[in-house]
């Protein structure tokens, strides 16, 4: 399982979202940042940004 905290990005944000396909972490993270940062163009630098950010979570036993 992998995870994305937006506030590692963007400061006091509390959303965050958890997948085991990092693509669908990708599309739920963009999707988030149009929807409620307001950011019309992704850029690649954002999606880097987001990228490096992904983490794994351990799977509760």
């Amino acid at each position: 399982m992998k995870e994305y905290h937006c506030g590692s990005l963007v400061p006091g944000c509390e959303w965050h979202t958890r997948h085991e396909d990092e693509a669908e972490i990708m599309r739920r993270a963009v999707e988030h940042m149009r929807l409620d940062h307001g950011e019309d163009v992704i850029r690649e630098s954002m999606v880097a940004a987001i990228r490096s950010r992904i983490e794994k979570t351990r799977n509760a036993a």
